[in-house]
């Protein structure tokens, strides 16, 4: 993102944890500020603005509307949430500002991603999404093994989840065609059909051994510049390896390393393309020490235009 004039950025934390089915994550927005995402931005030049952390929109009578035996678990609670975050993300970036969520569980791009699907829509422009994740999180309400609603927001935000009436039933889709899925080592079987019929762009980590993060994401960014699109970036702690870092609820072995994290940001760092960032299902209750919200703090260092000499030495 190397502009003369940096696009100012807006922090919006998200204090969800009842998508994930697990507790924990509602601290998540506090440790990555302890970690100083606010201080690192600030120190590359970005202006920054902490709108805090959101609370949840009232809801109600939504599980009236599902169908005997589908399942989603706090549809109220997380329901609200999206409301929240779909009305600050839109506002943020309509203020030509780059938003930044602070999770929370990965339940909270249901409104992340749609307030900026409608930011594009206001622009003309479309918006491709780069998942970051272990897990492709189309599971809809009929799908869903376990009804925990941070295994939805892909499908929810391309229109297929079952949930219509949480937001407007005509607001801006996302394209699956346009989702970019890094990383992914655990889909559900339904859901890899799911997934497969609507067109979601795959790269799982076979895919990341064979090619190599720098040839996925010239791919990815290659289609992206060809439509003149807007990028989100949605990072989930469990792309990483669980080695790497240790605080989530989810982890799945075999993630990417530290190195191509880094490689990645870096390369969405040039290509100036990135519009929105999510940071989701930091849980500090299961981390070490702050190491995964240090870890996160450091991609979106990267992202932003940290270069690898420019970074200091931590002390054991």
């Amino acid at each position: 993102m190397t502009r003369a004039e940096p696009t100012p950025v807006t922090l919006i934390g998200v204090p969800l944890e009842e998508g994930s089915g697990r507790r924990g994550c509602v601290m998540g927005p506090t440790a990555l500020r302890i970690a100083g995402v606010d201080r690192v931005l600030g120190e590359l030049g970005f202006s920054v603005t902490d709108k805090g952390d959101l609370a949840p929109k009232p809801v109600e009578g939504l599980e009236a509307q599902l169908s005997p035996g589908c399942q989603a678990k706090n549809l109220a609670a997380v329901a609200g949430f999206t409301r929240a975050i779909e009305a600050a993300t839109f506002e943020a970036a309509q203020a030509g500002t780059l938003p930044i969520l602070l999770g929370g569980d990965h339940a909270l791009s249901m409104g992340s991603v749609s307030g900026m699907a409608r930011h594009a829509a206001a622009l003309g422009r479309p918006l491709f999404v780069l998942w970051l994740d272990a897990h492709a999180d189309f599971n809809s309400v009929e799908t869903s093994p376990s009804g925990n609603m941070h295994g939805m927001p892909v499908a929810f935000f391309c229109g297929e989840a079952g949930l219509g009436g949480i937001l407007p039933e005509d607001r801006p889709l996302v394209d699956p065609r346009r989702v970019y899925q890094v990383g992914i080592r655990s889909v559900d079987a339904r859901e890899r059909e799911e997934v497969a019929e609507h067109g979601v762009n795959v790269y799982d980590m076979r895919a990341l051994d064979e090619m190599g993060a720098s040839a996925i994401i010239r791919e990815i960014l290659a289609a992206v510049e060809a439509e003149d699109g807007l990028l989100h970036v949605s990072l989930d702690v469990d792309f990483l390896d669980p080695d790497v870092a240790p605080g989530v609820g989810t982890t799945v072995p075999g993630g990417a390393t530290f190195r191509e994290a880094h490689l990645i940001m870096e390369m969405l760092c040039d290509s100036a393309r990135a519009s929105s960032l999510d940071l989701v299902e930091l849980n500090p209750f299961l981390d070490d020490r702050g190491k995964s919200a240090r870890i996160l703090v450091e991609l979106t260092a990267s992202l932003f235009g940290r270069r690898i000499f420019d970074r200091p030495t931590r002390s054991a």
